[in-house]
């Protein structure tokens, strides 16, 4: 996502040398949100504070809808759009740092009751997180979030498959650094060992592949995904894409024309507002990380929370403050992978019960900050974690770099 946003950057600093007429192409290509946007705004008053003036939080959302120009070839339509993919970006103040935080699918959390698309709401339930978007978008899904973190959501995007592949092409390819070759009949995907690029068709088959690749856990996919958008991030800063405007326009043309979000960034200006300072950020600075999880103690299959770490990155992200993301896990990284088969083809059919949902009996968060945490499926208390809860030396959590060469 960095790479599209330095994008942006660069062409709304040479917009009068590109022309009004592509500007304007440009600038109308984005999707704002305004359903989501209502949503929240209903919602106001319980949702957390911004604590720090100049950071940023944007939700990022891959979406799995078959609907739009070439989505159907990727399964059949389940009627509902699901998200396999959401990742919480935050923006230190002044840009001095980008940490990506994966949120995995599985997770087993409080979803608040939502409204649907057909108009009616949902029950709150205790739930697969991805149950969120499944039942009520972009704006259940954000409303999830910060109850889980009590981490203000700035901002939004949701990318699908189509517009992952051109944005990917759009740069001619993506290299990334395979120990073992891949042969992944679902993925459609056959590639040898070593150092190879990507095509928009081949990068989304490895974001996506789950069976074949290491462990067969979602854990794994979400590094995988971290890995790529690593070497996303050094492809666009290595090469001229910035400064080379027949390469410009198409990336451009790509990034903008496959994201919905926010009404505020719906337009190149907001984008531009938002990520002119993160061509500064070193590749090193660019960090990446899955939130501490292990497995749901009531379902090998599904995932929860690492206490007290998970409690500790919220809060500083929340407050702006240091962390630090090392290939070796330690105190603060605790993961737990899961071999399981790909759920792909069974969550399809899954509903609220399939999901994993159960109910609990809601309480929001209030307007001064209110809880964060996680139920324990018990009926147990939220943990408490206010703003400024951790103030320590930056911790270490198990993550990667932008900077860091997958085939080191």
């Amino acid at each position: 996502m960095r790479g599209v946003a330095v994008g942006v950057a660069g062409v709304m600093v040479g917009a009068g040398a590109v022309g009004g007429a592509v500007y304007v192409k440009l600038d109308g290509n984005i999707t704002p949100d305004e359903a989501a946007a209502a949503e929240l705004a209903r919602f106001e008053k319980e949702r957390p504070t911004a604590l720090v003036k100049d950071a940023r939080n944007i939700l990022l959302i891959g979406s799995d809808t078959r609907q739009g120009n070439g989505n159907a070839r990727y399964g059949r339509d389940p009627g509902t759009e699901r998200s396999d993919t959401t990742i919480l970006l935050h923006l230190s103040a002044g840009r001095r740092t980008a940490t990506a935080v994966s949120l995995p699918r599985d997770l087993m959390v409080d979803v608040p009751g939502c409204l649907r698309r057909d108009g009616t709401r949902t029950e709150p339930m205790f739930a697969m997180f991805n149950y969120a978007f499944q039942v009520g978008g972009s704006a259940c899904t954000i409303r999830t979030v910060e109850r889980l973190t009590n981490i203000r959501v700035d901002h939004h995007v949701v990318v699908d498959f189509r517009g992952f592949k051109e944005m990917v092409d759009a740069v001619d390819g993506v290299r990334i650094c395979l120990r073992e070759p891949i042969r992944d009949k679902d993925a459609k995907l056959r590639l040898p060992a070593g150092r190879v690029s990507l095509n928009g068709e081949q990068a989304l088959g490895y974001v996506r592949a789950r069976k074949s690749l290491g462990n067969g856990s979602d854990t794994d996919r979400m590094e995988r995904q971290q890995r790529f958008l690593g070497a996303l991030v050094n492809k666009v800063q290595s090469n001229d894409v910035l400064l080379n405007p027949v390469k410009l326009y198409p990336v451009l043309d790509a990034a903008t024309s496959s994201l919905t979000t926010d009404p505020e960034l719906a337009n190149l200006r907001g984008l531009y507002e938002l990520v002119r300072g993160l061509r500064d950020i070193p590749t090193e600075r660019v960090q990446f990380l899955t939130v501490p999880r292990e497995s749901y103690v009531y379902d090998a299959n599904r995932d929860q929370l690492v206490e007290p770490e998970a409690q500790r990155l919220f809060g500083r992200l929340r407050t702006d403050a240091p962390l630090v993301v090392t290939k070796e896990a330690s105190q603060g990284a605790a993961t737990k992978g899961r071999n399981s088969e790909s759920r792909e083809d069974a969550d399809a059919d899954e509903g609220p019960n399939d999901s994993g949902a159960e109910s609990f009996d809601y309480r929001g968060y209030g307007s001064d900050g209110g809880r964060g945490g996680y139920r324990d499926g018990k009926g147990g208390e939220k943990r408490p974690a206010g703003p400024g809860a951790d103030v320590s030396p930056a911790p270490t959590f198990r993550g990667n770099t932008a900077a860091e060469d997958g085939c080191a």
